[in-house]
């Protein structure tokens, strides 16, 4: 069963600095049909404007990871980090008993965009942590490349939770299959361009939930990016 989150119907505040869109229910957006899915809580698909951002601010019990679709952001920490993440760089940041962080956009000159994704910690009161990769397009480019797992396998980043998170960069006429585990669910969100799925157009911004499936097939009239999340 594939059951479609059309990007339309997302919540959506444009607070000038920011242009935000939240697939599931998000601070003061809240619908009782989206509060998540399975252990996925949070899709924000964020437009910060040149040279502002998200001052320093608190989370706890929470595995927050950063992808950015265009541009750059600068995070810092009250763990000691600090970078600056662009397209390709997988954040993650474990609040456990509690971190504070601020995101700014260092640009002068370009927006950018990214998402931010909330999975609930499979435990409470996990010490804080952090951890940054890099994957390249050509590790991303006509097939799914995984980026975050539990066990931090092939080079992912390790997170908190029984989840993995793919992602791959398709050309028109590209398709890529996952396959699920009998009780495992998906959650399929397109960053960018145009998919089909099980008969299903997808476009920027739309997601999926997807249950009781053998596998996930995904296949790209256009060229696409699209974020596959495996999911007990």
């Amino acid at each position: 069963m594939i059951t479609v989150r059309p990007a339309a119907e997302r919540g959506h505040f444009d607070h000038g600095w920011l242009d935000t869109y939240h697939t599931f229910s998000f601070a003061s957006y809240h619908d009782p049909r989206h509060m998540g899915f399975r252990s996925l809580r949070v899709i924000n698909e964020d437009r910060v404007r040149p040279a502002e951002g998200f001052g320093t601010h608190a989370h706890r019990d929470m595995e927050i990871l950063t992808w950015v679709l265009e541009g750059a952001l600068e995070h810092k920490d009250s763990m000691g980090n600090g970078s600056v993440i662009r397209p390709g760089d997988i954040q993650r940041m474990s609040a456990g008993t509690g971190v504070t962080h601020s995101e700014f956009n260092p640009s002068r000159e370009e927006l950018v965009h990214f998402l931010q994704i909330w999975l609930l910690s499979s435990e409470r009161g996990l010490v804080p942590s952090y951890e940054e990769k890099r994957f390249p397009p050509e590790a991303r480019r006509g097939g799914l490349c995984l980026i975050a797992a539990r066990d931090g396998r092939d080079g992912a980043v390790t997170i908190h939770q029984d989840a993995d998170v793919w992602t791959a960069l398709l050309e028109p006429g590209e398709t890529v299959r996952h396959p699920l585990e009998l009780g495992r669910h998906a959650w399929l969100h397109v960053a960018r361009g145009e998919v089909s799925v099980h008969g299903s157009t997808l476009r920027a911004g739309d997601g999926a939930a997807v249950s009781a499936e053998k596998a996930l097939e995904i296949s790209a009239p256009a060229p696409a990016e699209v974020l596959v999340f495996d999911l007990a």
